[in-house]
């Protein structure tokens, strides 16, 4: 997988994006959408946990929401792999890029349970204790991918 890496670090638009200004755009681009999915993320869970919007029911904050969050997690998905690809074979030396990716697969798969979830808590009397503790799951997570992607950086083997 390294020598993949490697080689792919070399196709000349991958050259070009991390030799150019456009890398700062992508970056910039990339933590920007990391915080608008986490953020719309935060407010299904915080209104499942009935923390928030309480005058609102969660399927109406989801289908508000639901839309931004995943244009966002696309441009985030594809402005990371625009990111990590100048240095691919470097970030697959670093453990923590490595929990990265895992927590961010989870907190994916996390997401898409609480939003198939909504609907038909909402339906019942009161949300169940099941959905608040997936909500309050997927929120760690979510936090926790964030705070590994800052520490990045400090295990770079780069």
């Amino acid at each position: 997988m390294y020598d993949i890496l490697e080689a792919i670090e070399e196709w000349g638009w991958v050259v070009y994006i991390g030799r150019h200004r456009i890398f700062e755009v992508i970056s910039m681009l990339h933590y920007f959408t990391i915080f608008w999915v986490v953020g719309t993320i935060a407010l299904i869970d915080l209104r499942v946990l009935g923390l928030v919007g309480t005058k609102q029911t969660a399927t109406e904050w989801q289908e508000q929401l639901s839309p931004w969050m995943w244009i966002a997690m696309v441009i985030c998905l594809v402005s990371g792999f625009l990111e990590f690809a100048p240095g691919g074979g470097d970030f697959y030396l670093n453990f923590v890029f490595k929990w990265k990716v895992v927590a961010t697969f989870a907190g994916i798969i996390l997401s898409v349970m609480v939003y198939r979830g909504v609907p038909k808590w909402d339906r019942l009397p009161s949300m169940p204790g099941s959905a608040k503790v997936l909500a309050a799951l997927c929120l760690i997570v979510w936090v926790g991918t964030i705070l590994l992607g800052v520490e990045v950086a400090n295990y770079a083997s780069f």
